[in-house]
């Protein structure tokens, strides 16, 4: 899954979402936490593949984002975060909407994305999971920007996703 918009709140100005700049910025947003243990207690491997491009672009800190991460994984039911710190013109594998993330955790977890969901909140998180074989589901904020062709879900939140994924919905 994806982290801004997924876990915690994007922080959105005129239409656009953004990551929370430091910890005092990070709010988990409502139903996620409850939603990630039901997951987790259906023994779901819950991995958080996040792009934070503005560290490459010298307006965030490579240090408040691993802050924000910890913070995350020390008081929810997530297994890793993988962190793409990398811009659009770096060329790596790992930049959502490219799947070397979602791959890259697959062969570490033994992971069969085929069964597999990719939950995001922009087109680039869909795409990605599309092209990794993942099933997919969109959280739709409307955001002014580009949206995924075609998702296999599109919900309002984590929690319905997990409804989804757990068969409750």
């Amino acid at each position: 899954m994806d982290r801004d918009g997924v876990i915690n709140r994007a922080i959105v100005r005129d239409g656009m979402p953004y990551p929370p700049a430091n910890l005092n910025e990070l709010e988990v947003l409502p139903g996620v936490p409850e939603a990630l243990q039901k997951l987790h207690e259906e023994n779901y491997l819950l991995i958080v593949v996040t792009n934070q491009p503005d560290v490459a672009r010298g307006t965030a800190k490579k240090g408040d984002v691993e802050k924000m991460n910890a913070h995350l994984l020390s008081m929810l039911s997530l297994d890793e975060i993988k962190t793409c710190y990398h811009d659009n013109g770096d060329g790596c594998l790992c930049r959502k909407p490219l799947p070397g993330s979602l791959i890259e955790a697959a062969k570490e977890h033994h992971i069969d994305l085929s069964k597999s969901f990719m939950v995001g909140d922009r087109w680039q998180d869909i795409e990605a999971g599309q092209t990794a074989g993942c099933k997919t589901i969109f959280i739709n904020y409307r955001y002014v920007e580009k949206q995924p062709a075609t998702p296999d879900f599109i919900v309002s939140s984590l929690l319905e996703a997990q409804q989804i994924i757990t068969g409750e919905f």
